[in-house]
């Protein structure tokens, strides 16, 4: 080990000279040189120090982490009370007096018109009894076959329309209905005038209607 470091400073201290060399001919000719020389004037000097290698000094070793000392706790001193607020009285704002403002007429409606109230309904009028003409009672004849149209075969239905009055009697009596035959419709004319009718009636009153009479004519009857 000694070998090496013997032979390593004896390699620095030869750079070193060359080093040395080096700045003196970089030295002598800035010197005889114009410009040299104001350089030289003008720069300061360089120094040069030689360290020569040593070892490295060995770390300490790390010194305990002292803690610092907790400090006492210290008795607080009680708060200096503060001074109490003074009230300063205001004086008091000056009043207002509002004048009311007038006051509008009511407004009155125009009378309303008045309502026209719908008379009551008329009572529903009863339903019509129809004559009827088939009572025994009545006793009404039959119309008698005409022999004319019995011989040639005349035969048909007729209905007549009848007025009935409101004591029973036919009022008019009207052809309805032809059988076709003027024989047939004639004495169904004659037969019906004769008749005594049940009057028709709205409730207990009687009144006059109309109502239909068929007659049949068939031969073999």
């Amino acid at each position: 080990m000694s070998m090496t470091m013997t032979h390593q400073g004896s390699l620095r201290a030869t750079v070193l000279a060359l080093v040395l060399c080096a700045h003196a001919l970089a030295l002598w000719a800035l010197l005889h040189s114009e410009a040299g020389r104001r350089l030289v004037a003008e720069v300061k000097p360089l120094f040069v120090n030689v360290i020569e290698d040593q070892p490295p000094p060995r770390p300490e070793p790390p010194k305990p982490r002292q803690e610092p000392p907790h400090p006492r706790p210290q008795p607080q001193k009680p708060a200096a009370p503060e001074p109490p607020i003074l009230a300063t009285e205001v004086p008091a704002p000056a009043p207002v007096f509002e004048t009311p403002a007038p006051k509008e007429p009511p407004v009155i409606a125009p009378p309303s018109a008045p309502v026209a109230v719908a008379p009551p309904a008329p009572p529903k009028p009863e339903p019509l009894i129809p004559p009827s003409f088939g009572a025994a009672y009545l006793e009404n004849p039959a119309p008698a076959y005409p022999l004319a149209s019995r011989r040639f075969g005349e035969q048909g239905r007729v209905v007549l329309r009848v007025f009935v009055t409101a004591q029973g009697a036919p009022g008019k009596v009207e052809l309805n209905t032809s059988s076709g035959f003027d024989r047939l419709d004639n004495t169904a004319l004659e037969t019906v005038r004769r008749w005594r009718f049940v009057p028709a009636k709205r409730g207990d009153e009687a009144v006059a209607a109309w109502v239909l009479v068929p007659i049949v004519f068939r031969i073999g009857d």
